[in-house]
């Protein structure tokens, strides 16, 4: 006998629009960055042929006096980075193991819509509140002569990054099977030792994605930094260096691109420095993303 033919499924113009809508936004969004890169790459490579390597990856940036050395703003936003990683690390690791595995079903309720509005603050009120509140509290607890430093840019963007960290590493706990829990339960761990020692190391891979979509928020973010640390130039090369004047490779850009002429040199540094940013940025997103990659993957093949 025959083998009846698969039915065809009635065209559907909604289902169709709809579809095809999903598809051209998603191509977009990748076309999108595409072109920002390409951008950078047409406004920004010359200066690496204007500019001597030597003095573009220089000691000192005085623009003026035809000095484009960036090492000062690579190094200024490394060290705030990572002081805002010390920090916030180990505060939204914990604050997502409260939300998951500790609080109980009315407080998650509530404390996850309060984090996830947190992470929709403005930089700028954060950066106006940093430099009314936090810049004189810092000033006056370690006797400095300004509170516009390193560690003050520091604290700010570990609270700006505290949110992406705790939502993304709150899911990554949330989709750890709960025969998980059990089983540690079962072998008569107490609730503490199954989550430190079971939950966790099980969700490492989730967790590791949200330092890094953290990291990447806190390394790109700008007008806070530019508002409480200070904009001094200067080779941060010691431990003393946290608690004096920074600057970074965003508040660079947004602070002198306003001013500068098109087609400078100086323009170009500029937007050479975007493309260091945005090699950093994608470097980050790129670990995140194959971290959860790996994870889905190795959960495939279980």
């Amino acid at each position: 006998m025959e083998e009846p033919r698969e039915r065809r499924e009635p065209f559907r113009p909604g289902t169709f629009l709809i579809e095809n809508f999903v598809r051209v936004a998603g191509f977009s969004v990748i076309g999108f960055v595409i072109l920002i890169f390409l951008f950078l790459l047409r406004e920004g490579l010359p200066a690496f042929f204007e500019v001597p390597l030597n003095n573009l990856f220089g000691t000192r940036w005085y623009p003026t006096y035809e000095f484009f050395g960036t090492l000062p703003l690579i190094l200024g936003s490394l060290l705030v980075s990572i002081m805002s990683a010390i920090i916030a690390v180990p505060l939204g690791i914990a604050t997502a193991v409260f939300v998951r595995e500790v609080a109980p079903g009315w407080m998650r309720e509530i404390l996850k819509p309060v984090i996830e509005v947190l992470a929709g603050i403005p930089s700028v009120v954060l950066g106006f509140f940093g430099m009314t509140l936090l810049v004189p509290a810092v000033r006056q607890i370690f006797d400095l002569s300004t509170g516009l430093t390193a560690f003050s840019g520091a604290l700010v963007l570990a609270y700006m990054a505290l949110p992406t960290m705790i939502s993304v590493a709150e899911d990554a706990l949330d989709a750890v099977p709960k025969s998980y829990r059990d089983a540690g339960l079962a072998m008569g761990a107490t609730k503490w030792q199954t989550t430190w020692r079971v939950v966790v190391p099980a969700a490492r891979s989730g967790i590791w994605t949200a330092v890094m979509l953290g990291l990447g928020r806190a390394i790109g973010e700008t007008m806070a930094v530019m508002m409480i640390t200070g904009n001094a130039a200067r080779m941060p090369l010691s431990f003393s260096s946290l608690f004096m004047p920074i600057r970074t490779l965003p508040a660079t850009v947004a602070a002198e691109m306003g001013e500068v002429a098109q087609g400078s040199t100086h323009y170009h540094v500029l937007f050479g420095i975007g493309i260091i940013l945005f090699i950093i940025t994608f470097l980050l997103n790129l670990m995140a993303a194959s971290s959860l990659f790996k994870k889905r993957y190795r959960g495939g093949l279980r």
